[in-house]
């Protein structure tokens, strides 16, 4: 697929913060952590990553404004545009030496997702997508997974840790969703959880308090892979209020009145 300029500037940035990020990974146990928060880590590697996405990203499209996790919100010349950038998703997973991380990269204009990478290094598996030009993993189109029986159906959600205060709600949620499905997969990354969902890996995804920069570019890839993408409480917003449900259309509504109970 040939994608827009700010498309490519998005891959070519994410491939090279993939470059630095893999040599530190195979040197984890020598990285210099420090404790950001309660289960929250941030490593040398980290900064170092966005480092290089700001200044790829920042050098191409200078009047852009800038959200990311490390470096909080700057905002541009052009107020209309912005990158939201997660430059390591899965710390903990890489800090364990757990081949299950991501770079995640979106462009919002107007306050919609334009368009959306998120690299896997470990994996070689950038999965992209642009506005009514589909979803893509490296070569291959994307489409959300076919299933329309909830037993037959897998689903994928983050676990609260560190004594956070939405583990009953989510406790709760497993009881209702368990019985009714094949399975649920923690894996540490709702950056990747969400390109799972576009890829028809999952047929689900559900999580709460999360960040804009968790959630941009992973909304628009499942969108354009035909996945139907909204917040838990309809009356919020999906990046403004950090929480989301995903499936593909057969059983959106069965999960979705599951989950929201």
């Amino acid at each position: 697929m040939v994608g827009s300029a700010n498309l490519n500037i998005m891959i070519k940035a994410a491939r090279k913060a993939g470059r630095s990020l893999v040599k530190d990974f195979r040197e984890v146990e020598n990285l210099q952590v420090s404790m950001k928060g309660a289960g929250d880590f941030v490593s040398k590697a980290d900064l170092a990553a966005e480092k290089i996405l700001k200044d790829e990203l920042m050098g191409a499209r200078p009047t852009y404004g800038w959200l990311a996790e490390e470096g909080g919100e700057e905002e541009g010349q052009d107020p209309t545009r912005r990158w939201i950038v997660d430059p390591l998703d899965g710390t903990t997973n890489f800090l364990h030496g757990l081949p299950h991380w991501a770079i995640s990269i979106a462009l919002e204009h107007k306050g919609q997702v334009l368009a959306g990478v998120i690299f896997d290094p470990s994996k070689d598996e950038m999965f992209f997508a642009e506005k009514g030009a589909g979803a893509w993993m490296n070569e291959s189109r994307l489409r959300v997974s076919g299933r329309s029986k909830m037993i037959e159906s897998i689903f994928a959600t983050g676990l609260p840790f560190g004594g956070r205060a939405d583990l009953p709600e989510t406790l709760k949620d497993l009881a209702r969703l368990l019985p009714t499905c094949a399975g649920v997969r923690r894996w540490g990354s709702a950056a990747l959880d969400l390109a799972y969902v576009g890829a028809g890996r999952y047929d689900g995804f559900w999580e709460r308090r999360l960040n804009a920069w968790d959630l941009a570019a992973g909304v628009i890839i499942v969108r354009e892979a035909g996945g139907l993408v909204e917040p838990l409480n309809p009356s919020r917003e999906i990046l403004g209020h950090g929480e989301i449900i995903c499936a593909n259309e057969p059983i959106f509504s069965g999960f979705a009145k599951v989950i929201r109970g």
